[in-house]
C-alpha cells in the first residue's frame, strides 16, 4: 500500500479501450504504462503486438501511413499487406510463412503470412507488486491446413524499463506444418534519425540484392528522409545472444533488443530512408524475408511437428544515455 496515492493507475497500470472511426473501429487496445516512463500498446485484434510505445515521452516505433486497420479489412493476396501494414513497434509476421508472395509445395503464400492480422481469442492482464503481465492466445488455423497455437507473454517491470516477451508456438494439429517466424521490430522518428548510432554485432553481412550490396558499407549509417529512396536488406550474421541497439544524442535514448540465435537463427537489417516512409526494421526470426520458396531450396525452412513447442524469447531493454 501506497499512502501517496488513490489508486495504483495513477502511477501504472493497463487500460482497455476500443477505437471509434476509421478503417480501426471497434479495435481493442491494452494501453500500458509503468512507473518509470515506460508506455505501450498492446493490439488485441492484431495478434497481441505493440503498436505505439514510447520511453518517457519519445516515440520509438513507425506507424505506417495507413494507420489502424481492423482484420476484416485484410487481404491476404499477394502484397495486399502492405495496406493493413501499421508496422507500430512491431508486428509478428509468420507462422508458416514471411517474406516476399510466392507459391511454396503447391500452397499460395501472401507477404509476411497471416498472423499479424489475427485477433487474439483470449487475452488477460493483472498487476503484481513489481510487474505488470500479459497473457494472449492466437489461433493459426484451417481446415486441410495448418493447426497452430501462438501463446504470447509480456511480463514488464514497475520500476525499470523493460519488456520481457515470451511466445510459444504448438503444434496442436496432426501433421508437420512448415514453421516460419520473423518479428518486424520498427524503429521510428524521433528514436530514428540521421543522427542515431545503430550497432550490430555481426559476423558477416550478406545484402539480400544488388542493390542493397551498393549500400553495404554504410548499412549502418542512418541519413536524412530522402524522396524516392529504394529500400535495402542486409542479413546479419550473429550468434550466441546478441544484442542489437540504437542510440540517439537528439533526445539522449536508445533501445537494445537482445535474443537467443539458438531460438532464432537469423537477423535482418531493413532499411528504409524514404519521404515519410521512414523505417529501420531490426528483424530476428528462423527464416530471412525472401519467401518460403527460396528459404525451402536453401534448406534452410523450418518445421514443426505435432505436439511439438517452439519457445522464444525477445528483451527489449530502454536506456538513457
Amino acid at each position: 500500500m501506497n499512502p501517496y496515492i488513490g489508486h495504483e493507475e495513477q502511477l501504472y497500470g493497463v487500460e482497455s479501450v476500443r477505437l471509434l472511426g476509421g478503417k480501426g473501429d471497434g479495435m481493442r487496445l491494452l494501453n500500458v504504462r509503468n512507473a518509470a516512463g515506460l508506455a505501450f500498446t498492446v493490439s488485441v485484434d492484431r495478434c497481441a503486438d505493440i503498436s505505439r510505445l514510447s520511453f518517457k515521452g519519445d516515440n520509438f516505433g513507425y506507424f505506417a501511413p495507413c494507420g489502424y486497420v481492423a482484420p476484416q479489412y485484410y487481404v491476404d493476396k499477394g502484397a495486399e499487406f502492405l495496406k493493413s501494414f501499421t508496422a507500430g513497434f512491431f508486428t509478428t509476421c509468420g507462422l508458416t510463412a514471411v517474406g516476399s508472395p510466392c507459391t511454396d509445395n503447391g500452397e499460395e503464400l501472401p507477404l509476411h503470412g497471416t498472423i499479424g492480422n489475427t485477433p487474439c481469442e483470449n487475452i488477460g492482464y493483472w498487476v503484481t507488486e513489481d510487474a505488470i503481465h500479459i497473457k494472449a492466445v492466437v489461433r493459426d488455423a484451417a481446415l486441410f491446413a495448418r493447426k497452430l497455437l501462438l501463446e504470447r507473454e509480456y511480463v514488464c517491470p514497475l520500476y525499470e524499463n523493460v519488456i520481457y516477451m515470451t511466445d510459444t508456438v504448438t503444434n496442436i494439429g496432426s501433421e508437420e506444418s512448415p514453421f516460419e517466424l520473423l518479428y518486424h521490430c520498427n524503429m521510428g522518428y524521433p528514436l530514428l534519425s540521421e543522427n542515431a548510432k545503430v550497432t550490430i554485432p555481426a559476423e558477416k553481412v550478406i545484402p539480400r540484392n544488388d542493390h542493397a550490396a551498393s549500400g553495404l558499407a554504410r548499412c549502418l549509417t542512418m541519413e536524412k528522409p530522402q524522396k524516392g529512396y529504394e529500400e535495402m536488406c542486409f542479413y546479419h550474421q550473429v550468434s550466441g545472444k546478441p544484442v542489437v541497439s540504437i542510440y540517439n544524442e537528439d533526445i539522449k535514448k536508445g533501445l537494445e533488443l537482445s535474443f537467443d540465435t539458438k531460438e532464432l537463427k537469423c537477423f535482418t537489417q531493413w532499411k528504409m530512408m524514404g519521404e515519410q516512409e521512414y523505417v529501420l526494421g531490426l528483424e530476428p526470426g528462423n527464416c530471412y524475408p525472401d519467401g518460403r520458396d527460396v528459404m525451402r531450396a536453401k534448406n534452410m525452412l523450418e518445421f514443426i511437428k505435432p505436439g511439438e513447442k517452439k519457445v522464444h524469447h525477445l528483451t527489449f531493454a530502454f536506456k538513457e544515455m
